[in-house]
């Protein structure tokens, strides 16, 4: 007997703050063009790195508003997961061109220790300020919120904002020393920040299109939980993955010989309801008191 759990994915959410974003990431990708202007004006590597920086989270809230708007696609028959994974994909292809662009300002950055550069401090310091004030503009807007996408998305804009302070502390220095190696090295530590994030994104999206069990789960702590639901025998030939950042799928077979069928849906009722904790919204179980065919071949492979 097969039962399959009828939570929809976003029916717990509250309201959903699209406007939050959309505002948020009008103001990011803003700030990213006054920076790429400003870089290349002032001849600072710095707010290029902080541009690089921009553009980042400029697809991080992006895929936040999107993993908001796909969930509120059904799926259909022939897409019966719906878009989720589209999320991944644009995942990957920004963590690999933030990559690129990162190594492109460390190597401009690595010649101009050799070959300073002049650099003109009153563009670089009002660039940053204005940075600055969108950056804190935009946490205005995403402060609160319950949703995840959204206390994500509020988390990269607080990095940008850290960013931009540091910009703004390396134009003040450069302008009152003449010691223009600050830009540089900051440029270089801003790069480095952003190649960490960026191998922490790719990371995360290859386990989820290899679909490895979610990080942060622990496989067998939540087997010994189905378990323990009186009535379950045992559980096995379970499969745990995410269809994407947000959404964890289970499907299990569990043995219980209860011949009553209104007892079996007790034990299913209460079976998804532990797998609450483990934020698993979508669960196929396969219930049965036979020995288990498919297991006995996952055995004989395995051997």
């Amino acid at each position: 007997m097969h039962t399959h759990s009828h939570d929809e994915e976003h029916c717990d959410r509250f309201p959903l703050p699209k406007r939050s974003l959309l505002i948020a990431i009008g103001l990011t990708a803003t700030i990213f063009l006054a920076e790429v202007v400003g870089g290349l004006l002032s001849g600072s590597l710095a707010l290029l790195s902080d541009a690089a920086h921009m553009l980042q989270d400029v697809f991080a809230l992006l895929l936040s508003l999107g993993a908001i708007m796909i969930a509120e696609r059904l799926p259909t028959s022939s897409r019966t997961f719906g878009y989720h994974r589209v999320e991944i994909g644009v995942a990957v292809v920004n963590g690999f061109a933030i990559i690129l662009v990162s190594a492109l300002i460390i190597r401009e950055a690595y010649e101009r220790f050799s070959h300073p550069q002049p650099i003109d401090t009153g563009i670089m310091l009002g660039v940053a300020v204005i940075g600055l004030a969108a950056n804190l503009l935009s946490m205005y807007f995403l402060h609160g919120s319950h949703d995840l996408n959204v206390k994500s998305a509020f988390l990269h804009v607080l990095g940008d904002t850290l960013s931009s302070v540091a910009v703004i502390a390396a134009a003040i220095w450069i302008a009152f020393t003449g010691q223009t190696l600050a830009d540089p090295v900051l440029s270089i530590a801003i790069s480095l920040l952003i190649l960490v994030s960026s191998f922490s994104l790719l990371r995360e999206s290859f386990a989820i299109l290899l679909q490895f069990a979610p990080r942060g789960i622990d496989t067998e702590d939540m087997i010994r939980e189905m378990e323990s639901v009186p009535g379950v025998d045992s559980v096995h030939n379970v499969h745990l993955w995410s269809l994407c950042s947000n959404i964890n799928v289970l499907d299990a077979h569990v043995y219980s010989c209860q011949a009553d069928v209104h007892r079996l849906e007790e034990i299913k009722d209460e079976i998804k309801h532990r797998l609450e904790k483990y934020r698993i919204k979508h669960s196929t179980l396969e219930f049965e008191c036979h020995p288990c065919e498919d297991c006995r071949v996952v055995r004989e492979l395995g051997d």
